[in-house]
């Protein structure tokens, strides 16, 4: 339920929002992708510091504190009536909704579950899939029936009404908290074998690092890397999708239908993904990623049917799937448990900034060229940068990292 309600700051969301506010007020695309950026920004930054509050405060006093926060900020979206109250009210909806609603569930499986992590965090992802899929076809409804002011005010008030009692009946910081232990019982024996066409589970960390020491690793940085570049190119492809689907002839329900579509098979893919990544190495999956956002680029210069537009849905759903998994289990498989506030917290501000960098290239390209084309052939480089960074992205050994600087 935390990352399903994370969509009101998510940019699949904000998407059908975009042309309401520049036919109302007058407002350029270049205008408003650009404060969208500055505000995604500037919650990039802040993530930071969410990772150590989760870190010391837990998880279950900040998802509270987040959720009302967020539900304040949907009702704040819907007075907008300048640029400015506009600009906070993206920095808000990004902080507490895009980046703190997912960061802090993903913490939280963290805590709980260590060889079953992967199944957990695909089990997890239900919830953004399930926000994905809804998102875009409710606001869409709710905006053309009522306002889109209505949108923001229908979300606040169920994050009010059913989020905020969730957590306070059904959440738990850790196990130990309650005499229990992640997975349950570890001192079972579990089953060695595995599926030859996958390989042998792959450890976990049994070790915790601290933020400084994973700094210390080359695979910190390549992680973070992997973690920017796909939060920037989705978030510019869907801020921007109705339009770059309007180029190609495209309407605004088939560019709404792409991102149910997308959400949609990326459930069964995470499902999938979750069994895969305790099987193989985590940066052969972002490796995958990479090669499939390249193919998605190309084919946004050729999608100028229905039929290539379904295609495109599916193969954006596989790439998700794949990415919602790999890049959540590689942080506390690779740095361990204890400190994965902090270390994660760094990976969300990454992948907060990353997505701020999205929506304005796409936007002043278009304004410029009055065509998308030149911005997703130039944007092609990122993914071949991400690959490499994928095979750099090994799992360290915390003694021969830290030794070589003793």
């Amino acid at each position: 339920m935390g990352a399903f309600f994370s969509g009101p700051g998510q940019t699949y969301s904000n998407s059908a929002f975009i042309d309401q506010y520049i036919n109302d007020f007058g407002w350029s695309r270049s205008q408003v992708s650009g404060l969208y950026s500055l505000a995604t920004l500037i919650a990039g930054i802040c993530m930071m510091f969410v990772g150590r509050f989760i870190d010391r405060l837990g998880q279950r006093f900040m998802m509270v504190l987040v959720g009302s926060v967020l539900a304040f900020a949907c009702f704040y979206n819907s007075w907008v009536s300048s640029i400015w109250m506009l600009g906070f009210g993206f920095f808000m909806i990004r902080l507490f909704g895009q980046g703190s609603m997912s960061l802090i569930p993903n913490t939280l499986v963290a805590q709980w579950f260590i060889k079953k992590r992967g199944l957990a965090l695909s089990i997890m992802t239900l919830g953004s899939f399930a926000s994905a899929t809804l998102f875009p076809i409710l606001n869409t409804w709710l905006i053309q029936t009522w306002s889109w002011q209505t949108a923001w005010r229908f979300w606040g008030a169920l994050i009010l009404i059913i989020f905020i009692p969730l957590v306070l009946v059904g959440v738990r910081n850790r196990p130990e908290d309650m005499g229990l232990k992640p997975d349950g019982d570890l001192s079972k024996k579990t089953n060695s074998k595995s599926n030859p066409m996958i390989g042998t589970p792959i450890s976990v960390a049994e070790e915790d690092w601290t933020l400084k020491e994973a700094m210390k690793s080359k695979a910190f940085w390549a992680i973070l890397v992997c973690v920017g570049i796909p939060g920037m190119i989705n978030t510019g492809i869907t801020f921007h999708i109705i339009s770059i689907f309007g180029t190609n002839q495209l309407s605004p329900e088939i560019a709404a239908m792409v991102l149910s579509l997308m959400a949609i098979v990326g459930i069964p893919i995470s499902l999938v993904s979750g069994y895969i990544t305790d099987r193989i190495k985590t940066n052969y999956l972002l490796l995958c990623i990479f090669g499939i956002e390249v193919l998605l680029l190309l084919m946004l210069l050729v999608t100028t049917n229905f039929i290539m537009a379904v295609f495109f849905g599916t193969l954006w759903g596989v790439a998700h799937g794949i990415e919602r998994i790999g890049l959540n289990i590689i942080w506390p498989n690779y740095f361990g448990r204890k400190y994965i506030g902090s270390i994660n917290g760094v990976g969300a501000t990454v992948g907060v900034i990353g997505s701020a960098f999205g929506p304005l290239p796409f936007g002043v390209g278009y304004d410029l060229f009055n065509s998308y084309s030149p911005i997703l052939l130039i944007t092609l480089i990122f993914p071949v940068i991400g690959a490499i960074c994928a095979l750099i992205a090994k799992k360290p050994v915390k003694s021969q990292v830290l030794g070589s600087y003793q």
